[in-house]
């Protein structure tokens, strides 16, 4: 079986949680790395708010627990940094969140899957 690299997608919430467990679930059957993401604005200031640091920090463990590396790249051209780490760590499946704007041509899952490769899966985890 060949393992594919898994990169799970999140953002400054705690309800990201269940992104991981889906990137868990995924690796039991493919195998691989996972790599959980979070692209955060330029200039951002994650420590400034405390709700969000405190987010982050929780994922943080939750992706220690599952033995996944979290990275927080800063950039303000999401789509295309996804897209560069894709490459460098040879992802093959990329698990994300259900946007609440679905219909809007401007979400980042419908500029993803117009850019992405098309040896790359994604995964898109419905909101509870």
């Amino acid at each position: 079986m060949i393992k594919k690299n898994i990169m799970i997608c999140v953002t400054q919430q705690k309800t990201c949680e269940r992104l991981i467990k889906a990137g868990v679930s995924l690796q039991e059957e493919q195998g691989g790395n996972i790599y959980v993401v979070h692209v955060a604005p330029e200039g951002w200031n994650i420590l400034g708010n405390s709700k969000e640091g405190e987010a982050l920090e929780y994922l943080f463990d939750i992706s220690k627990k599952v033995g996944a590396d979290m990275t927080v790249l800063r950039s303000s051209k999401v789509v295309s940094t996804i897209l560069d780490f894709c490459k460098k760590n040879d992802i093959k499946s990329i698990v994300l969140g259900e946007s609440r704007e679905a219909s809007n041509e401007n979400n980042l899952i419908a500029k993803l899957s117009k850019k992405i490769s098309k040896d790359v899966d994604l995964k898109i985890i419905p909101t509870d």
